[in-house]
């Protein structure tokens, strides 16, 4: 991994001449990004990212924290007890250099530090997830790292509405596997990183494999792009 992502950010801190990312998907033709958007304070967020901060309570855990800007509003506004993690060591350096406090290089699959009351996943949190075949693994191991009346805030959208309909109103999605499985491509200032796996997950869907691993799943909210907000517990 390049980290090129993480090194977007790293730029926009450092005020080192930091570019737009252009990201494309098996599903999406190339599209720009400005990096100053994962730097955005609470007054920008969406609703549902606003929502979730508001849930949050206890000790958090902000997985795939990226520039941080969740995990500084919940330690610097709420007050809460905040562990921010990122496969990233530029965006944890970035994280560093904003001020939160506690903020790790580290997969969540090999984390077992401890305990929270609330795991944070925005911005797709499911994404993490990579494929519809690894939602146990990851659902068991969030599940392992609550404490006792803990929650799980993760967001994610139904990709349902990218795809075309015939006359009879039925989705032409891929029938070679679940339709929110997408290859992630990134390029930023001439470099490419190597592709991954992102998951995008429908509610219904979230809730099946949220059962299946013995989790209740409920729908906060919904934005206006087919997201939505889950909680877990």
């Amino acid at each position: 991994m390049l980290d090129l992502f993480g090194k977007a950010m790293l730029d926009y801190q450092t005020h080192n001449a930091p570019e737009n990312i252009i990201t494309e998907t098996s599903i999406s033709e190339a599209d720009e990004m400005d990096v100053a958007y994962l730097f955005r304070d609470y007054p920008q967020m969406p609703l549902i990212e606003q929502t979730a901060l508001q849930l949050c309570f206890g000790k958090v855990l902000d997985i795939g924290c990226g520039a941080g800007s969740h995990s500084l509003y919940l330690q610097n506004e709420r007050n809460l007890a905040v562990c921010a993690l990122d496969i990233s060591e530029n965006a944890i350096q970035t994280c560093h250099l904003r001020g939160v406090k506690k903020a790790f290089v580290q997969n969540i699959l090999d984390y077992d530090s401890e305990k929270f009351d609330t795991i944070l996943l925005l911005m797709n949190g499911t994404g993490i997830f990579g494929k519809l075949s690894q939602c146990d693994l990851y659902l068991q191991k969030l599940k392992s790292l609550l404490l006792p009346g803990g929650q799980i805030l993760i967001d994610s959208s139904d990709l349902i509405y990218m795809f075309d309909q015939d006359e009879d109103g039925a989705y032409e999605i891929p029938a070679d596997g679940y339709y929110g499985e997408l290859t992630f491509d990134i390029t930023y200032k001439n470099e490419k990183e190597v592709p991954f796996d992102w998951l995008y997950l429908d509610f219904n869907t979230l809730q099946n494999a949220a059962a299946a691993n013995g989790l209740t799943c409920t729908l906060v909210c919904e934005g206006e792009n087919y997201d939505y907000l889950a909680r877990l517990q």
